[in-house]
């Protein structure tokens, strides 16, 4: 994947390419851009680029000034610490508009939207391949056992605790914790990729990268910025538990089963 960076801001541009090679090694970024006229003459100019990061106010003035001089063919995603341009974003040919700070996983939710399209333009989409393909993996998780206990820390010693008793699991300073239905918190030794693997699809979802919820604890969802959801639950959780504008549909699918 080849992408140009239009950002102002040097710490900004930096991040965004540590984040980059950390989702991907093979993302080659093509330029960094600080200016709506450096970026109007690249634009202008055959090039190799397949993905535009753009931020919205550079040091010349509004990146929205860049499409009114030149034309831009290729996707873009805007990068902004401002929320009142998403409209305007979505007017051009925008797939994302990710908030600064920027996360990793909403980025990686974008260029998954990315490649994405790219596969649908190369190769079409099958629906009855799919359908059938999600039909086999269903099939596979029905007969699956999944884990009915955890063993838990408190204070000097381990105690089992019924999955069905957790509300949901979190990522606490790099531990993994369980807050069970009457509130109390446990600390695990499992890696949340672990205790996923483990639960019942059907009664668990991976919200996001620190947490996974149960159906049981949910109390409503909340729709949020370009398309995200905030997920309430019971017990109350200290965090904000935001599922992306990716994975928004299937959660709300999932609810919905």
């Amino acid at each position: 994947m080849k992408i140009v960076i239009v950002e102002d801001e040097l710490a900004a541009s930096d991040h965004l390419v540590y984040l980059l090679n950390r989702i991907n090694t093979e993302i080659e970024v093509l330029a960094i851009i600080d200016t709506v006229k450096a970026a109007v003459g690249y634009f202008s100019t055959p090039h190799d680029a397949e993905l535009v990061l753009m931020d919205i106010h550079l040091a010349d003035g509004i990146s929205f000034e860049i499409f009114e001089q030149v034309k831009i063919d290729i996707p873009v995603i805007f990068t902004t610490a401002y929320d009142q341009y998403a409209l305007k974003a979505f007017k051009v040919n925008s797939i994302d508009y990710l908030l600064k700070p920027i996360d990793e996983e909403e980025l990686t939710d974008a260029l998954t939207q990315f490649n994405v399209q790219v596969k649908e333009k190369e190769q079409g989409i099958d629906d009855d391949q799919i359908k059938g393909l999600l039909g086999l993996i269903k099939g596979d998780a029905d007969k699956r056992s999944y884990k009915n206990t955890f063993l838990v820390s408190q204070r000097d010693q381990l105690i089992p605790l019924k999955t069905n008793d957790i509300s949901y699991f979190f990522i606490d300073l790099g531990s993994v914790k369980a807050v069970s239905k009457d509130n109390q918190t446990y600390s695990l030794e499992d890696k949340l990729e672990d205790i996923e693997e483990s639960l019942d699809p059907t009664l668990f979802y991976r919200a996001n990268r620190q947490c996974i919820v149960n159906r049981e604890a949910i109390v409503n969802l909340k729709y949020y910025f370009n398309g995200k959801l905030i997920v309430s639950v019971n017990p109350v959780s200290k965090e904000r538990i935001v599922v992306s504008k990716a994975k928004a549909s299937d959660f709300k699918n999932w609810m919905g089963s």
